[in-house]
């Protein structure tokens, strides 16, 4: 079964720097893009960035902007998120899927092949 396996998580201090990894697990298959989502505890799963296979376009959460990157290595079929910067609300569980039909790149049921997602945990 195809899916997507992040990686990378952990526990910070605050203002430290985490880098996320999501890579197909079980094969692959086509894709416009990747996109990270987090969900703390009690909340939503939220939209935090994107971005297409082609490089041509990537997308952040207002809260993310200027301290997360969302990079792509297409030999590798990986996306990374490199976290700076990090601060307590950034705790969460995140999780990378991929954007094969859908239209919009902030709505979470426009994605598909969700990973297990990875914990992290930045302390004060």
């Amino acid at each position: 079964q195809v899916q997507l396996v992040e990686s990378g998580g952990g526990v910070m201090q605050a203002g430290g720097s985490l880098r996320l990894s999501c890579a197909p697990s079980g094969g692959t298959f086509s894709s416009n893009g990747v996109g990270w989502f987090r969900q703390a505890p009690g909340k939503e799963r939220e939209f935090v960035s994107a971005t297409t296979w082609r490089g041509d376009s990537t997308y952040y959460t207002d809260s993310v902007k200027g301290r997360f990157t969302i990079s792509r290595d297409n030999g590798k079929n990986t996306v990374y998120l490199q976290m700076n910067s990090l601060k307590p609300e950034d705790t969460a569980v995140y999780y990378c899927a991929a954007h094969i039909y859908g239209s919009s790149w902030f709505d979470r049921y426009e994605y598909d092949y969700w990973g297990q997602g990875t914990q992290v945990t930045v302390s004060s």
